[in-house]
């Protein structure tokens, strides 16, 4: 079946897909108006949609047998746009990491897929989830039964490449880790306010905070395999108020990354023991949380060599494979591939004779919309091609 010539008379609608989900840029694990549209468009198309969890969709194709997952992330992040494209989000909203093309590559792969049934020896399984972005939409989805009923046997997911990523660049690593864990974290440090020009009264959280900042620092430093990707990022405290006071509380909240279990987990733990034992030692108390976390996206080797396979056989524009990605970036499809054999592609949808073209989560970032019909044609091959050989 040629599932690209099929997405290619499809552009137009796919291109109608990306516009109006990016329109209404919704952001968080509440998308009422794309899923609502999702619905819809599946609806017509003569599935049987169903939500899953807080905000995510689901629908099935195919006969018995072994069962593929295709998922797309809808969610955008809560920032102004400043793309200048015509049918740029004004509502404060932005899809500035391509999930609005995800979202519209998947609708046109459910579309191909319904057109050509007949063809497929088992069930695909769709999966379109909210939260990417706060690397919760995956897990929620997952407790509310995604991964069952039927069971799925593997997984794909495709997300797009810009700034000056090249057409048809698709990008993958059948060897490690390919994406570090990500964990949010809060420390609440407590202390004793007082007059600032009586200190001795005091038990300064700002003085701990700074201590705790720096001591953190250390865990890359000395505690942490240098051949390995480990970022521990400080992104905000907040103490205070008056410039001659002492306050009562400090906060800092950041972030860690590994790219392993091992490492996500002794950075985690050495972060919290340093922030409590610092705390300590200058009198004061420490609350250290977790807000959200999302392990290291380490795919199945297997699974990915089928799928660059798969992926060769489509003669695309700028089909170049690009083996053996690494990125400090998280991405919570790493729910899934800890769960089920998977394939995460990055595929190029950039603008490469533009040398100021902006990267994902910048306000100003473009995408190029010649990349959905290859998106749509290689999530709905590789489904159809690995269901075929996997039966």
């Amino acid at each position: 079946m040629d599932y690209l010539k099929q997405a290619t008379k499809l552009k137009n609608q796919l291109i109608m897909y990306r516009r109006k989900i990016h329109s209404y840029a919704e952001v968080g694990m509440n998308l009422p108006k794309t899923v609502d549209f999702v619905i819809s468009e599946l609806k017509a198309m003569g599935y049987s949609p169903k939500k899953v969890g807080q905000s995510g969709v689901t629908a099935t194709i195919g006969c018995s047998g072994k069962v593929i997952l295709l998922r797309a992330d809808m969610d955008a992040l809560p920032m102004e746009e400043k793309s200048g494209e015509p049918f740029a989000s004004t509502n404060g909203n932005c899809h500035g990491c391509g999930h609005d093309m995800h979202t519209a590559m998947l609708l046109g792969a459910a579309k191909l897929l319904k057109e050509n049934e007949a063809q497929l020896s088992g069930t695909v399984k769709l999966m379109f989830q909210p939260g990417e972005e706060l690397f919760k939409g995956s897990k929620d989805m997952i407790e509310a039964g995604i991964l069952e009923n039927p069971k799925v046997d593997a997984a794909l997911a495709i997300h797009t490449a810009t700034g000056v990523t090249p057409l048809g660049v698709f990008m993958y690593n059948n060897s490690s880790t390919m994406m570090c864990s990500a964990d949010t974290f809060k420390i609440t440090i407590k202390g004793k306010g007082s007059h600032g020009s009586y200190p001795q009264n005091s038990i300064d959280p700002i003085n701990i905070a700074a201590h705790v900042i720096l001591a953190t620092q250390e865990v890359i430093a000395r505690e942490t395999i240098p051949s390995e990707l480990c970022v521990l990022t400080i992104g905000s405290i907040n103490a205070g108020s008056m410039a001659n006071s002492i306050p009562e509380s400090a906060v800092i909240t950041g972030s860690i990354r590994a790219s392993s279990k091992e490492m996500r987990s002794t950075m985690v733990s050495r972060t919290k023991e340093i922030a409590e034992l610092t705390s300590a030692t200058f009198r004061g108390t420490c609350e250290f949380e977790l807000l959200s976390g999302t392990p290291p996206l380490i795919c199945n080797p297997q699974v990915v060599n089928s799928m660059v396979k798969y992926i060769n056989e489509l003669d695309f524009q700028g089909k170049s494979p690009y083996p053996g990605l690494q990125a400090n970036a998280s991405e919570d499809f790493a729910e899934i591939s800890d769960r089920v054999p998977s394939a995460y592609m990055m595929l190029g949808a950039g603008f490469p004779t533009d040398p100021k073209a902006a990267n994902a989560h910048d306000p100003a970032v473009r995408f190029n919309e010649d990349a959905l019909p290859i998106g749509a044609a290689i999530l709905a091959h590789c489904a159809e091609r690995w269901l075929a050989d996997n039966q």
